[in-house]
């Protein structure tokens, strides 16, 4: 079956019908042909050497005025972070298909919170959550607000790439609550280009204000309003806008596929039949005793599974706007040549469970649907069709931006620069685990509606997990939950996280077997490994990193 998809960008302003229509329905097994319109053809990556991590060695300047380094160019850099994007198969978008094949990617790239706020956070400072202290999305101790009281937005990403001689743009959602406890226009230090939303009908992606430049701007609701497509065509200006003689750093953040997931009225009639896929943890309860958060969910309904599979479209058909999104950025790249020179870096803030373990949708908890997420990589001297799987995750992209660019990262910086991973030569101090956190927060400051270690039953009206760290190396994952419950999960044995060996009852006894004896060391050394690096600072966290 062919699934012909129109791509490109739409007029400022153009009244668009649905183009889905000939998408037709597409079965979760089927063999698919995806069509791509608009993208243009995207050039092979050079053997440009990549830039160094230290801004000490500067920039000279050629006698046309390019700034360059090492005798080359300064390259741009382009990094999209989609929201709230699991590891869904992408060859069902083919730009973004498109760039994975064209470049590398990193099949163990891992969140530092399930959680968007916190996240965006360690993408903007290269910190742990419990140093950078935004833990939840909303007030008293998390969201905008209290990543501007801590003055954090003074020093991010954003600032280090501007010292080192950047044009720098933010386009598309910031932190969640922007500009609460700010001025109603507030524009960050470190960014030249600013257009980010509002929280209000910021996710219904209509009838929302745009901050731009200083100035709040409406929109309304038609074809032309639909934001992931505005801030489209605002990161396609930056970039084609942009001065010849100085490189450029564009932050590019759209809303898809974060619930409620509106999609393009171009797109509305893609995807008909799709169902969520129906891994083997999908309304399924784990074999060893859970923690109590979790082992106390009922079996989905019909009725929730029906849901599931609705939400799940919604998700696909919201994605195909960042589709048309990246295609058309190559094309615009490609027409002002400036592709051969230009870092594009295709990842998310966090992921994203659809009934594995009996769940509904959501995002928060330390399974793999949650914490494991998409990373690609297309540019100058990065191999084409490649896949790496050396740890590493959020708090790697600000540091390796940075020395992509040569830009000095503050001492304050906690995760390692991927540049010699991405080139094939994987350090042999490589970190051994990521750390991920989760903070509750209390019922009364979240929207999501009250967490588990507030509430006296735990059914289905638990939407969150208790506060936890973990621990995931290279074939475990470890859990430490605040009501002093631990999980433990082989992935070698078990990838679909059905077996908490933490929970197994012949831990439990004097006449322990001999495996039983090994699987407490092994819940002793990882949760010593847990404590001192869930209590690093800056560069002892990347001691803390190798255990």
């Amino acid at each position: 079956m062919v699934l012909a998809l129109a791509i490109g960008m739409p007029d400022a302003g153009a009244e668009r019908g649905p183009e889905g229509g000939a998408a037709g329905e597409l079965s979760a097994a089927s063999a698919v042909t995806l069509g791509m319109s608009g993208a243009g053809s995207l050039m092979a990556g050079t053997s440009v050497t990549l830039g160094a991590s230290s801004a000490s060695s500067g920039a000279a300047r050629s006698r046309s005025g390019v700034r360059l380094r090492h005798g080359r160019p300064q390259p741009n850099v382009i990094m999209i972070v989609t929201d709230d994007l699991d590891r869904t198969d992408l060859r069902l978008f083919p730009n973004i298909a498109r760039l994975r094949r064209e470049g590398t990617s990193l099949s163990n790239f891992f969140v530092s919170d399930s959680w968007c706020c916190p996240s965006r956070s360690t993408i903007l400072r290269s910190q742990y959550v419990h140093s950078h202290g935004v833990r939840t999305n909303n007030p008293p101790n998390g969201g905008f607000p209290e990543f501007h009281a801590r003055r954090e937005d003074q020093s991010t990403i954003g600032t280090w790439m501007k010292s080192a001689g950047y044009r720098t743009g933010f386009v598309g959602k910031f932190l969640n609550g922007y500009p609460a406890s700010a001025p109603a226009t507030y524009v960050p230090p470190g960014w030249d280009d600013w257009h980010v939303p509002s929280q209000r009908h910021m996710y219904q992606q209509r009838d929302y204000h745009l901050v731009e430049q200083g100035f709040s701007i409406p929109y309304g609701h038609g074809p032309a309003d639909h934001l992931d497509d505005v801030l489209a065509r605002r990161a396609n200006s930056f970039v084609h806008d942009s001065p010849r003689d100085k490189p450029f750093f564009l932050y590019l953040a759209p809303l898809a596929p974060h619930l409620p997931a509106p999609s393009a009225a171009r797109h509305t009639a893609a995807f008909k039949n799709v169902k969520a896929p129906r891994p083997p943890s999908f309304n399924k309860a784990g074999t060893f005793k859970e923690p109590r958060w979790l082992r106390n969910k009922p079996k989905l309904c019909k009725k929730d599974i029906k849901r599931i599979d609705g939400i799940y479209r919604d998700r696909l058909r919201s994605m195909l706007s960042v589709n048309d999104m990246v295609g058309s950025l190559m094309k615009t790249l490609r027409d002002t040549q400036r592709l051969q020179n230009t870092y594009v870096i295709f990842t998310s803030d966090n992921g994203f469970h659809l009934g594995e373990h009996r769940l509904p949708p959501g995002k928060t908890t330390p399974y793999e649907e949650d914490i494991r997420i998409p990373f690609v990589i297309r540019g100058p001297g990065i191999p084409a069709g490649r896949s790496v799987n050396a740890l590493a995750g959020t708090v790697d992209l600000a540091p390796t931006i940075a020395a992509i660019g040569g830009a000095k990262t503050p001492s304050f910086t906690e995760g390692r620069s991927l540049l010699p991973v991405l080139k094939g030569h994987t350090p042999g101090n490589w970190r051994k685990a990521m750390l991920m956190e989760f903070y509750a927060g209390k019922a009364k400051n979240h929207p999501e509606g009250p967490d588990c270690d507030t509430r006296a039953r735990h059914g289905r009206g638990c939407p969150l997990p208790p506060t936890y760290a973990a621990l995931r190396t290279d074939r475990y994952l470890y859990v430490e939950y605040v009501t002093g419950e631990r999980q433990l999960y082989d992935l070698a044995a078990d990838p679909y996280e059905l077996r908490n060996l933490a929970g197994d009852p012949r831990l439990i006894g004097k006449d322990r077997p001999p495996r039983a004896n090994r699987i407490r060391a092994r819940l002793n050394h990882f949760s010593s490994w847990l404590a001192a690096y869930r209590s690093c600072k800056a560069a002892t966290c990347r001691q803390a990193d190798r255990g």
